[in-house]
């Protein structure tokens, strides 16, 4: 279909239009009401209660001027994507109607509890959860072709006060590590300052012609396709990376980010991406909370955008067999005060910080690798991890050769040099001096440093970040308060050389973590296996984590999870894993019975009346083509139908019974698909999806 061209503004006088954002907080509340409500926000205090009436009134007066005529309660429950109820601000008085929203309103919601997926912390006779208002993160304007609705962001909970959604969790991890990080900056006397954790979510996603959409059924129910071989061309030549962007895709692009911007989103960088009809979405770094729920905006926006524009866009992590997966690549960060502590920073003081501060995310990732692999465990993820352009499911970490040097030295006790000209002391003789810029780039790391920062690449493009980022906290926190405690004996006269001793030791005995090399290689797996890393290859693997006894009592430490949410989210996960890869195999059933087959047994009939004809008229040529194709289609239906037989058995029993059948008979069809005739073939090919744009 022909681009759809909209221009896009040239100023950028609407950026956040579209949310509750300080300007209108100060515009629509009263003095005293905006600035406690703004030191909430800013500072972290205790939301006061009895402004609730005032910001409601504000809130329901900003929302009107912007055309919108509804409210909702924006959460995200354990479904993996958000949820809304829309009510008007619509309220009878006498004859006529007036729009109200009250501080109750906006407070608290009553959506149904026992619809969403719970694990067994609601039954269905037991209804009643509540939404919670998280003035954290500004309530927003969602349009749509006749209107508008304010959507205020939430957390949900049951009537009996569990978190049923994952941004509770996401806020208590927050705290948590809020709360252990300034106990480790004391241990420095540093003053006392606000603990910023910030996100910076990659978002991957794939585009393909919505007629091509609609004709595959697999893609219309899994996100991705169950059948397909790859066509002779995808991204051998490496040839669509950061290519230049073609027409349609750029004004969709364009689009995006002005819908983006005028919810405050700071969506920076576009480009293509290693596969083709593959493309990125960058934003900049936000705190980790305001992250999250922008990358939820993002996903609905790139879906709804695509649809304008004739397109649709695929979020699966591997809509596409054989060529490269989608990920959303967590770039993660912890600063205290001004202090970026992921930053060596220009002093000795500021060096030995950074340092504890990495031995302590060391130690946490090696000690909760697990966890970190069940954060981003998935049906969909299980097909990208260990393939193309995407990180193993066995953790590790990633330094770069100038930073993992440093490191090697000060395990040893006796780090005098660092192999960087450009560098900095850290507050003793004997300790290294640190790098500025300290570190190259690894893409097959799963968890790698980055200069300032970490980047967690084994998240799911389709995962909502919550889940990754609320373990990543959980567990530094963790890590941090065990290093806390050690510091806290130091005598202050030989804080630094004991220091150092205590550094060392984290180091010796997490250092098998540390990785620098190509994570995507079968040495690497061996090397790890020796190492004693832990390698979840799937989704039930994986999983076991949330049920290691350890893990419930660390996050029941830190008031993230109870045992009972903890033992929910496992079920939860388990139950949706089993769901999909039943739904995947009742779908790939279908359409080989129904689409496949009909076709290939027309294509044989065809070439044997051909043949046959031939064969009367006494004509030798041709004949020997024809009766080979003939074999090749015959054999390949026989083995369809077998194959169908034996996914029909599988799915009356286990996940994967189900999954080595429907391997099996996607083997079978894709065979067919290049020897039955293009015209006749029933489903969109690669060649077309991933090239008709």
């Amino acid at each position: 279909m022909p681009a759809r061209e909209v221009a896009a503004p040239v100023t950028l006088d609407y950026y956040g239009e579209d949310v509750f954002n300080t300007a209108a907080i100060n515009k629509y509340l009263p003095r005293h009401a905006a600035e406690k409500l703004l030191d909430t926000i800013n500072n972290n205090a205790s939301l006061d209660p009895a402004i609730a009436a005032d910001v409601a009134h504000g809130m329901k007066e900003w929302a009107l001027s912007r055309g919108a005529t509804h409210y909702t309660h924006w959460f995200l429950p354990l479904t993996g994507s958000t949820a809304e109820k829309h009510d008007a601000f619509l309220e009878p008085d006498g004859d006529k109607a007036i729009m109200s929203f009250s501080g109750k309103n906006l407070i608290v919601g009553e959506p149904d509890a026992s619809s969403f997926p719970s694990g067994g912390l609601r039954c269905t006779f037991e209804a009643r959860g509540y939404t919670a208002w998280d003035p954290t993160s500004p309530a927003f304007i969602k349009r749509h072709a006749n209107g508008a609705t304010l959507c205020i962001p939430t957390a949900f909970c049951s009537y009996t006060g569990e978190a049923l959604d994952k941004k509770t969790p996401l806020l208590r991890s927050m705290q948590a590590l809020s709360v252990a990080t300034k106990r480790l900056m004391k241990c420095f006397k540093q003053s006392e300052a606000n603990v910023k954790i910030t996100l910076g979510p990659e978002q991957e996603y794939f585009l393909i012609d919505k007629n091509f959409y609609l004709r595959r059924p697999d893609l219309v129910q899994c996100g991705r396709t169950l059948f397909g071989a790859p066509p002779p061309k995808h991204q051998q030549l490496e040839d669509h990376y950061f290519g230049s962007i073609k027409r349609r895709i750029l004004n969709f692009m364009s689009e995006v980010e002005v819908e983006l911007w005028k919810l405050g989103i700071p969506a920076k960088t576009r480009h293509n991406e290693v596969a083709p009809a593959q493309f990125e979405l960058a934003p900049m770094f936000e705190d980790v909370n305001l992250a999250v729920d922008h990358n939820m905006l993002v996903m609905e926006v790139l879906r709804q955008v695509a649809d304008r524009h004739g397109l649709v866009c695929l979020l699966h992590e591997k809509p596409f067999a054989g060529i490269n997966g989608s990920g959303k690549h967590n770039n993660w960060s912890l600063s205290y005060g001004r202090i970026n502590l992921l930053n060596p920073g220009s002093d000795p003081h500021q060096n030995a910080i950074f340092l504890t501060v990495l031995c302590g995310i060391i130690k946490a990732v090696d000690e909760h690798s697990d966890l970190l692999r069940a954060a981003v465990t998935g049906a969909g993820n299980d097909h990208r991890l260990g393939a193309n352009e995407a990180p193993p499911a066995i953790i590790s970490m990633y330094l770069g050769d100038q930073l993992n040097d440093v490191i090697e030295q000060l395990e040893k006790g006796a780090a005098t040099s660092c192999r960087h000209p450009s560098a900095m002391r850290i507050g003793v003789d004997t300790l290294p001096s640190l790098p500025r810029d300290a570190t190259d780039r690894n893409r097959t790391s799963p968890f790698a440093f980055t200069g300032n920062k970490f980047e967690f690449r084994a998240p799911g493009s389709s995962q909502c970040c919550a889940g990754a980022m609320m373990t990543l906290n959980t567990i530094v926190a963790d890590a941090f308060d065990a290093l806390a405690e050690q510091l806290e004996k130091l005598p202050a006269e030989n804080f630094n050389v004991e220091l150092q001793k205590v550094l060392s030791r984290v180091i010796r005995e997490h250092k098998r973590i540390i990785f620098n090399g190509d994570n995507y290689t079968a040495e690497w797996r061996e090397e790890a296996a020796r190492r004693g890393l832990p390698n979840a290859p799937d989704t039930m693997a994986a999983l076991k984590a949330l049920t290691d006894e350890k893990n419930m009592a660390m996050f029941n430490q830190y008031g993230v999870f109870t045992r009972k949410e903890l033992e929910s989210r496992y079920e939860v996960f388990l139950e949706e894993y089993h769901r999909r890869i039943r739904i995947e195999g009742e779908i790939a059933l279908e359409i080989a019975r129904s689409m496949i087959m009909p076709a290939a047994v027309g294509d044989l009939e065809k070439n044997m009346k051909t043949f046959q004809a031939a064969s009367a008229a006494g004509i030798p040529f041709g004949t020997a083509a024809l009766k080979s194709n003939i074999e090749a289609l015959g054999r390949g239906v026989d083995e369809l139908s077998e194959q169908c037989e034996a996914l029909a058995t599988a799915l009356k029993g286990c996940h994967e019974e189900i999954l080595a059948a429907m391997s099996n008979l996607r083997q079978t069809v894709d065979a067919l698909e290049k020897v039955v005739a293009d015209e006749v073939w029933p489903l969109p090919k690669y060649r077309e999806m991933l090239f008709v744009y």
